[in-house]
C-alpha cells in the first residue's frame, strides 16, 4: 500500500495578500507532517519508481508527499521544512509560468475567487458577462450551465464549482480566456509578469531543490486537461515537460514521473507516456494505491484535507485502512 498525499498552496494565509486562497497553513502542514511521521514511513520518488519497476518493495505503510503547480510556497516554505526533517518530496511545476512569466488560467481563477469574498456576486458577474456571447452557437444557455455545474463538490460550494467549471473547461477556449483575463486584471493584478514572479518557484530554485534531494517531475507546459488534447498536442506538452526537466538538472533519461493536470488522462496519453519512458503517473482519484494491483501510470492520491493536521490526532479512516493492511 502506498499513500500519496497531494498539496498545492502551503503558506501563512492570515498574513498573505490573499488570505482566502484555498491552501494549507504552515501550522497545518507542520501538524500533518507530525501525523504522517507518527503513522507512516515517508519515502521518496526514487523508491516508488524502483518499486513500480519491481526492483524493491515498499513498506506497507509507505507514504509519498507530492506538491503540484510549482508555487513559490514550495521553495520558500515546504522545502526548508522537508530538508530539516530529512523528508523527501516530489514537486511538479508546469513549464510556461517558470519559463515565460505567465500566470496559468487555473491560478488566475484561484486568485479571482480569493479576491471575491461574495461568491454569489462573482457567479452573477460571470453570468451577466456571458450574455455578450449569447449569439454564438458554441455557448449554451445560462440555465443549462447552472443546472449542470452549480452543484457543491467535496471541497467547494455550488457558486465556486460553477465559476471554476465554466472558466476551466465548459466554455470555448477563446471565451474562457477573455473572461479570465478580464476578471484577473480588474480583481487581482494588472501586471501578470510581476504576479507570476511572485507566485512560482523559478528555474535556479528548482536546481537548488534537485541538488538537495528533492524530486521534480512533469506537469505539462500549459496545465491543460490533457485528456481533451489531440495526440499531437499531447506529444508537444510531454516533449516540453521532459526538455524542461533536463534543463533544470533532473535526469529524465533515467525515468521520470508525470503528474496529470486536474488528474485528467486517457489511454492515448498513457500509451504515449509509456513510450517516452515515464515510470509513474499521478492522478487525483481519491484512494490509497495498492501497488500490487495498479498500473503505475495511474496511481491515486489523497488530498491534504483527507488526513489530520495534528500529530496527536488518532488514526483516521484512510490510515486505519493502511494499518489494517500492514497486519494482514
Amino acid at each position: 500500500m502506498l499513500t500519496i498525499v497531494m498539496y498545492h498552496y502551503v503558506r501563512d494565509l492570515r498574513r498573505s495578500r490573499f488570505p482566502d486562497i484555498k491552501g494549507l497553513t504552515v501550522e497545518g502542514f507542520l501538524g500533518q507532517l507530525d501525523y504522517l511521521q507518527k503513522h507512516y514511513c515517508l519515502v521518496g520518488m526514487d523508491r516508488v519508481i524502483g518499486a513500480c519497476a519491481g526492483d524493491a518493495g515498499l513498506p506497507t505503510n509507505a507514504a509519498l508527499l507530492t506538491f503540484d503547480d510549482g508555487y513559490v510556497d514550495h521553495y520558500r516554505t515546504v522545502f526548508p521544512i522537508l530538508f530539516d526533517r530529512m523528508i523527501p518530496g516530489a514537486f511538479f511545476p508546469p513549464v510556461n509560468p517558470v519559463r515565460h512569466g505567465r500566470v496559468l488560467d487555473v491560478n488566475k481563477i484561484h486568485f479571482i475567487l480569493a479576491a471575491s469574498p461574495d461568491k454569489r456576486e462573482l457567479m452573477d458577474h460571470v453570468i451577466a458577462r456571458l450574455a455578450d456571447f449569447g449569439d454564438r452557437g458554441d455557448v449554451a444557455t445560462m440555465q443549462d450551465y447552472v443546472a449542470k455545474f452549480a452543484r457543491p463538490s467535496r471541497h467547494d460550494p455550488a457558486e465556486v464549482v460553477f465559476v471554476k467549471r465554466l472558466l476551466q473547461v465548459a466554455l470555448p477556449e477563446d471565451v474562457r480566456s477573455t473572461l479570465i483575463d478580464e476578471l484577473f486584471r480588474v480583481r487581482v493584478s494588472a501586471d501578470e509578469a510581476a504576479f507570476s514572479m511572485e507566485l512560482y518557484t523559478q528555474e535556479a530554485e528548482w536546481r537548488v531543490m534537485i541538488g538537495n534531494g528533492m524530486h521534480v517531475g512533469a506537469h505539462g507546459a500549459e496545465h491543460y486537461w490533457m485528456d481533451r488534447l489531440d495526440p499531437a498536442d499531447q506529444e508537444r506538452e510531454i516533449g516540453e515537460s521532459v526538455e524542461f526537466l533536463r534543463s533544470i538538472g533532473a535526469n529524465p533519461d533515467a525515468g521520470w514521473v508525470m503528474c496529470y493536470p486536474y488528474g485528467a488522462y486517457n489511454h492515448a496519453l498513457v500509451d504515449l507516456l509509456r513510450r517516452r519512458g515515464c515510470k509513474v503517473g499521478l492522478t487525483t482519484e481519491v484512494d490509497v494505491a495498492d501497488m500490487a494491483g495498479r498500473d503505475p501510470l495511474i496511481l491515486p492520491r489523497l488530498d491534504t484535507n483527507d488526513l489530520p493536521k495534528t500529530g496527536s490526532a488518532p488514526a483516521n479512516a484512510w490510515t486505519q485502512k493502511v494499518l489494517a493492511a500492514a497486519h494482514v
